[in-house]
């Protein structure tokens, strides 16, 4: 039997547990169940190409010469240069987001910037240190499906021109409308969101706002029994037309298919109760339901991810989680699902196209996996936080302790009751049905309960004016992840035309 003690589990934990520049692949769909190994991260690569622009400026008598700025000939651009080729070697060494950093162009001229376009990226990170403002419009992105950034300097280095000159006379101000005609193949103009001074740490989070609407905008899914909307039967055709969707329709006949096979396997009887080993092995697991039942959803496991490198996305959701899907597998999905997301996968029951948008949005912003939850009336600054599907790895690293119960409503099956860390601030999106408008606001978690819910359970309290949400209250579904990530969302949700609003 397999088994994982406390000091190499702790070892694996330190050691990052997360390989962030794996995408899906072939082997990666079918490799047995292992909790040890490293969470992978799906997706492609944000291509960036910065852009360093300088003129050179000479010494005149009796009269003003030079603009502001230390880069103002060859020797002083050449060591600029350097300085940012470094800071750009530690950017891309960082965990997220998922970068591909091409060499830094260098223009004085407006005939040079507009040669940077005819390179493949996604991105034009510009560095203004001087030079004309002619040169700086001429680097802006031409394509509307591409993004302009810029980095100017005060502290960080040698002072930019453009640090003072910056203005909004050719910048947007990121007001509403400004963003009125966004959408996924029109990102709109460049504004003064788009400009970060000194501080990597915005530039970091811009960029991965980025390669997350990179990785969304057109995604693959597959629906499980087809696709549906809570409470909005237009959520599917919304996300198909709003964000290029494809949603592949995978059927009930075929998961029946596939479990009869796989039933009169032998050996893979053996190792689905091997990995039921292995997961039971995880530090802080409990036990509390039929062992059996954790045995039959690596069945489902198995299956899903079949479908999924046959499919070639690293998404799937299921439509009657709460029926149909039981009686066929004689266990519950919530426990499936649950490892998927840890493995790095993007794994939602209930296939409502509601909430899987933004869940899919949370996942490529954070890189960690995301909870899709049930959301309460929320009273006293406080809402319960409540779904049978939870993720354990929730920072991509660790797992949290849980109890292995029944599904609440059917208690049957298997499913994770997940302890979050009381403390843990979190950020969640709540969209209002399929039109195209999203709240985020954060919280931190206070207790973890045993209501008579379903199983994972969390009472978190809201950051902000949370009587905003009494309003908003609804039957429907959040979505939360690790962190503070509401500056980011915000930032990338705008440029495809989702009408965001922060609860602050």
């Amino acid at each position: 039997m397999f088994v994982i003690n406390r000091r190499q589990f702790a070892h694996l934990t330190a050691a990052g547990l997360v390989a962030w520049n794996r995408s899906l692949s072939a082997a990666d769909a079918v490799d047995g169940y292992d909790p040890t190994r490293p969470m992978r991260r799906a997706g492609k690569k944000l291509v960036v190409q910065p852009v360093l622009i300088y003129r050179t400026q000479e010494r005149k008598e009796a009269t003003s010469w030079r603009s502001w700025g230390s880069v103002n000939n060859p020797e002083s651009a050449a060591e600029e240069r350097q300085r940012i080729e470094g800071e750009l070697r530690d950017l891309a060494a960082h965990e997220t987001p998922l970068l591909d950093i091409l060499p830094l162009r260098a223009v004085t001229t407006e005939e040079e910037a507009k040669q940077v376009h005819d390179g493949p990226h996604d991105v034009v990170l510009i560095y203004p240190a001087t030079g004309a403002r002619a040169v700086l419009l001429a680097c802006f992105a031409q394509n509307p499906a591409k993004d302009t950034l810029i980095f100017a300097r005060h502290q960080s280095g040698p002072v930019y021109y453009w640090y003072e000159a910056l203005s909004t006379s050719f910048l947007k101000k990121g007001t509403a409308e400004d963003f009125a005609a966004c959408n996924a193949d029109n990102h709109g103009p460049v504004t003064v969101n788009d400009v970060v001074i000194d501080d990597y740490g915005e530039l970091r989070w811009r960029l991965a706002a980025l390669a997350a609407l990179r990785n969304f905008v057109g995604h693959r899914i597959l629906a499980l029994g087809g696709a549906q909307g809570k409470y909005d039967a237009s959520a599917p055709q919304v996300a198909r037309e709003r964000f290029r969707f494809d949603i592949f329709d995978v059927s009930y006949d075929d998961l029946g298919r596939r479990l009869a096979a796989l039933r009169s396997d032998t050996s893979f009887l053996a190792r689905a109760e091997e990995w039921t080993d292995h997961y039971l092995a995880i530090p802080g697991t409990r036990l509390q339901t039929d062992r059996r039942f954790i045995v039959n959803a690596f069945f489902l496991y198995k299956i899903f991810k079949d479908w999924m490198r046959e499919h070639e996305t690293p998404a799937i959701t299921i439509n009657q989680c709460m029926g149909t899907i039981i009686s066929m597998s004689q266990t519950t999905a919530c426990l499936t699902l649950s490892w998927l997301n840890d493995e790095g996968y993007l794994a939602f029951c209930e296939s409502d196209f509601v909430i899987v948008p933004p869940g899919m949005f949370l996942y490529y912003l954070t890189g960690t996996p995301v909870y899709l939850h049930n959301s309460t009336f929320p009273h006293r600054g406080l809402v319960t936080c409540a779904h049978c599907t939870a993720p354990r790895r929730l920072d991509g690293k660790r797992y949290e302790p849980a109890a292995i119960m029944t599904h609440y409503e059917s208690d049957y099956g298997a499913a994770p009751k997940v302890e979050i860390p009381s403390g843990q601030r979190v950020t969640f999106i709540d969209p209002e049905y399929a039109s195209g408008r999203w709240l985020g606001f954060t919280g931190v978690v206070k207790h973890n309960p045993l209501l008579e819910i379903c199983r994972t359970q969390q009472e978190v309290a809201i950051d902000g004016d949370w009587k905003r949400l009494v309003v908003e209250a609804r039957d429907s579904h959040w979505v939360m992840a690790y962190g503070d990530h509401v500056a980011a969302a915000q930032y990338a949700a705008r440029k495809i035309g989702i009408r965001w609003e922060s609860v602050v």
